[in-house]
């Protein structure tokens, strides 16, 4: 089977297993949704994936759970669940909302039934009502109660939630590492199509990548990881929005991050979508492109012989144009953060819905303080031109100054010159303009409570 070739295809079309199904084929409905089991630092860990959107190189030597995968004699709980909450009609989205509560069951999430439901935050239901469905989320929440130090897998074996098997799959996935032998080394091919998460590029042109070559970026170790060196903290590429929610480094930087990652797509796309392939979409919109562009984050490039760093900020030329050549990919990124320093730092995003969905215009604000003073500031934009930008002169006015109501008014009108939206689907020029202008004083409300929020909310 071709690499490329979506998973999707192959667990229904080359396996015949027809309990997962196809969908919207762009990650959103979650009718296709499988668990996809691996090795992390020795630890077995699953985690949710909308198999329309992966690649089969994505799972080289992993366990990849459908449906079928967790089928008892009988209804397993989960399944009993969602059968006596009566959480289930004409049943096409149902394996998707089951398979997903599994892979509650087998995460280290809090046993709690918010938790439970953010698990399915990436499953539509189109007949039955959500209400049905949250109650049997909450019966699933009572199964893990006393898991305890038990690893989840372990633990849903030996209290039958899910098959028997579960409990030796580390010590298969440990021995089938030791044979893989290194199949699926990256192709050599100078035209190969460099590949992360493939949450967008999948969506754009899965017959086209199907038969591509292509080097396989996710999930690769030189390309994983988040550390701090100093005052510098270091991403790998690879690193996945599931990743950055769950490193402590991150947490310690930005104690509001599951606040603004909670306004990023679902939960098994943030499983699957990788910071270098955020920033290389080139989307004006990229969430987390605009989060680093905040941060003043640099990049390292590299073409396999020579390695270069390029600043964030210098990446985009115009609209999905890139400052490198075809053969580059990030291999690394890092950002200032010293310790030392007193750091603001706030993302905002107003899209048409709450959650699951693209920004209409998102904006991210880093400041740091010494005393009463702005000494730094750095002012990222998405949605408001044909690249994601930052403030520049608004930036360099309100640095070095004590910040006011009237100091910001100005810098309100200075933002303004530095845009150029356009009117399309997510709003018209005129709404973007204002968006822009209230998502500012947001983060100023939330920055500087000193400040009067009504004199703010009248600017």
């Amino acid at each position: 089977m071709p690499p490329g070739m979506l998973l999707l295809d192959f667990i229904r079309y080359h396996q015949h297993l027809t309990g997962t199904k196809i969908g919207c084929n762009e990650g959103d409905c979650g009718a296709c949704t499988v668990l996809i089991g691996s090795l992390v630092n020795n630890r077995l860990q699953y985690r949710s994936f909308t198999s329309c959107l992966t690649p089969l190189g994505n799972v080289h030597g992993k366990h990849v759970v459908t449906i079928e995968g967790i089928n008892m004699q009988e209804l397993n709980p989960i399944q009993q669940a969602m059968y006596d909450e009566s959480a289930t009609q004409c049943g096409f989205c149902t394996p998707g909302f089951v398979m997903s509560l599994a892979g509650f069951c087998l995460s280290e999430a809090a046993p709690t039934t918010q938790q439970a439901i953010t698990a399915i935050d990436g499953n539509i239901c189109r007949c039955t009502g959500y209400k049905s469905i949250e109650r049997a989320a909450a019966r699933v929440a009572q199964l893990v109660q006393d898991r305890g130090e038990v690893a989840p897998a372990v633990f849903a074996a030996e209290q039958q939630i899910l098959p028997a098997y579960f409990s030796n799959i580390k010590e298969r996935l440990q021995t089938l590492q030791q044979s893989l032998n290194g199949e699926m080394t990256p192709a050599e091919d100078v035209r190969a199509h460099y590949v992360g998460g493939g949450t967008d590029v999948y969506v754009q042109k899965p017959e086209e990548m199907k038969q591509k070559a292509i080097r396989f970026l996710f999930d690769q170790p030189p390309l994983n990881g988040i550390t701090r060196q100093g005052s510098r903290v270091i991403l790998g590429p690879a690193v996945t929005v599931t990743d950055l929610q769950e490193s402590p480094v991150m947490q310690d930087c930005f104690p509001q991050l599951d606040e603004c990652i909670k306004l990023v797509s679902s939960t098994p796309i943030r499983n699957m979508a990788t910071i270098g392939g955020n920033f290389i979409n080139a989307s004006p919109i990229g969430d987390f492109t605009i989060f680093f562009l905040a941060l003043d984050a640099t990049l390292v490039l590299s073409d396999g012989e020579h390695t270069r760093e390029l600043p964030l900020r210098q990446l985009y030329k115009g609209y999905k144009q890139l400052n490198k050549t075809p053969e580059e990919y990030i291999t690394q990124l890092w950002f200032e953060w010293p310790e030392t320093a007193q750091h603001l730092f706030r993302f905002e995003k107003v899209s048409k819905r709450t959650h699951l969905d693209i920004a209409s215009v998102n904006t991210a604000l880093h400041i740091r303080m010494e005393q009463e003073v702005m000494a730094e500031v750095h002012l990222a934009v998405g949605g408001v031109g044909p690249v994601p930008m930052r403030l520049e002169r608004t930036a360099a006015f309100l640095q070095g100054r004590w910040l006011s109501v009237a100091l910001l008014q100005e810098a309100l009108n200075i933002a303004q010159t530095e845009i150029t939206p356009i009117s399309d689907a997510r709003g018209t020029e005129a709404y973007k303009r204002l968006l822009l202008s209230q998502l500012i004083k947001a983060h100023f409300i939330s920055l500087f409570p000193q400040l009067s929020v009504a004199d703010l909310l009248n600017l």
